[in-house]
């Protein structure tokens, strides 16, 4: 086995770890996205460093993520915000619910071409590398 690819759930760091010592020559993904943002939006190769949380990584090309405050500006390093997608991958909406479509899919303040990005729920921080996840915040 060559490729281990996780996507749906958070992936425990104590399993990454498993997996990383039982297929030493296997290389382990970690991917993220929910069914609005066609379902995976970051990855991540996970290593041994990953001890204490597994990250969901950075976008894939075409796709970007956000963390923002609640007046939509960008979270500080470290600090927990709302994750936002926006990207190619964005749906159009939920089909006959115009209300929750409006409150969940936004305007994006940084695409000068009037872009949208999907308000996730989800919280993260930025890592130095990646976007972090713990429990209840994802890590970028």
């Amino acid at each position: 086995m060559r490729r281990v690819v996780c996507s749906g759930e958070a992936l425990p760091a104590e399993l990454a770890g498993q997996v990383l010592k039982r297929l030493p020559q296997a290389d382990l993904f970690n991917l993220y996205g929910p069914t609005e943002a066609a379902i995976d939006v970051t990855h991540w190769t996970c290593t041994e460093d990953d001890v204490l949380s597994v990250p969901i990584g950075r976008p894939i090309d075409n796709l970007k993520t956000h963390i923002l405050d609640d007046g939509l500006l960008p979270a500080a390093q470290g600090v927990a915000a709302e994750l936002y997608l926006g990207g190619v991958g964005l749906a159009r909406g939920y089909h006959n619910r115009a209300a929750l479509t409006a409150e969940r899919f936004v305007p994006d303040p940084f695409d000068e071409q009037g872009g949208r990005l999907y308000r996730t729920g989800d919280l993260a921080r930025y890592r130095e590398k990646a976007l972090s996840n713990t429990p209840g915040v994802s890590t970028i």
